[in-house]
């Protein structure tokens, strides 16, 4: 119940943070609380990945990027996402939610959240994702020319271009998967 509390905060408060544009970090202050926690006393893995999903809808409104899928009448849609814990985030500690864009190719748009906490990064996750339409997925530079940016993507670091050619690899794994599992039942 407290994302929602969360969610909802950030909505209203949307308005008195910085206006940013796509190639800005945002960041949101936040606490840690008692329904964060899993059994070892510290957040649960999974809700960094929610806690995430806050960040980004922060970024999307703030950059002006809601406001181009609305137009377009498109979701955000994640596709892939992936974590690297590194430090605790124990009960009330503070920390900051930092978001940014790391750039996007002809499909996806790779996003990175890193959670800090006292000057130290306690956990990234990087995201890849699109806007999706009823006529289908819109392409991130058609999107993003929404936004007035026609210039080509940031280079993307070996290790983001490394992931999602992985993640392309998974989703043939999946197919072959549901294949299987078609000719089971």
């Amino acid at each position: 119940m407290n994302l929602w509390f969360r969610l909802i905060w950030m909505l209203l408060t949307v308005r008195w943070r910085k206006p940013a544009t796509i190639f800005d970090t945002t960041s949101l202050s936040m606490r840690v609380l008692p329904n964060d926690l899993d059994f070892n006393g510290h957040v649960n893995n999974g809700r960094y990945f929610t806690i995430a999903d806050i960040g980004r809808m922060d970024f999307v409104l703030r950059t002006g990027a809601m406001r181009i899928a609305i137009e377009q009448r498109a979701l955000p849609i994640v596709g892939d996402a992936m974590a690297k814990f590194r430090k605790d985030l124990k009960p009330f500690e503070r920390y900051e939610l930092q978001t940014r864009l790391l750039g996007w190719d002809e499909k996806w748009i790779f996003m990175e959240h890193c959670f800090v906490c006292r000057g130290r990064v306690a956990a990234v996750i990087a995201m890849r994702g699109l806007f999706r339409a009823k006529q289908g997925s819109l392409p991130p530079s058609a999107f993003l020319a929404e936004l007035g940016i026609t210039t080509a993507s940031p280079p993307l670091p070996d290790w983001v271009r490394a992931w999602s050619q992985s993640c392309d690899s998974l989703g043939g794994v999946l197919r072959e998967a549901e294949a299987t599992a078609d000719k089971v039942n």
